[in-house]
């Protein structure tokens, strides 16, 4: 029941927020404006009108000069799965949900995002439910949404 419930809410989430269909641009950049690079080294930063790039018709913000250099040089590793929409929201139930940037993993040099609001933390639950399962189904369902 509670994981039923989950879902509509995140569901319901997805309705609300307007983002645009591949890649969550909420506040106009990816990752809310939150620096991807930095989340390799393990923090959630805001980014900085002043260090940003585009990328893929993209736009993205970061912290520092530095971090800005090494997206520049290769920005794949860094751009955020499923289009930064809520990793677990992909993984079960196939729909594009609107994330917190403070809540992220790294997992196999890839960046994660994850809903956080209320009482629900769906990176506690992707933690709890396997990770590599939720991946497999994430990345099926994230094929089927861009195919859309």
């Amino acid at each position: 029941m509670k994981r039923i419930l989950i879902l509509a809410f995140l569901f319901t989430g997805a309705l609300i927020y307007g983002q645009s269909k591949h890649v969550n641009t909420k506040k106009g950049f990816a990752a809310n404006g939150y620096d991807v690079v930095a989340y390799f080294n393990g923090q959630a930063e805001e980014g900085s009108k002043k260090y940003k790039t585009n990328h893929a018709g993209i736009d993205y913000k970061f912290s520092s000069e530095e971090n800005l250099n090494a997206f520049k040089a290769n920005p794949e590793k860094f751009v955020p799965q499923y289009g930064g929409y809520c990793a677990y929201a992909v993984a079960v139930s196939g729909k594009r949900v609107n994330v917190n940037p403070e809540t992220f993993e790294i997992r196999d040099d890839k960046l994660y995002l994850f809903y956080n609001s209320g009482n629900t933390n769906t990176l506690e639950l992707w933690l709890k439910e396997s990770p590599e399962k939720l991946r497999t189904k994430a990345d099926q369902n994230w094929n089927n949404l861009i195919a859309d």
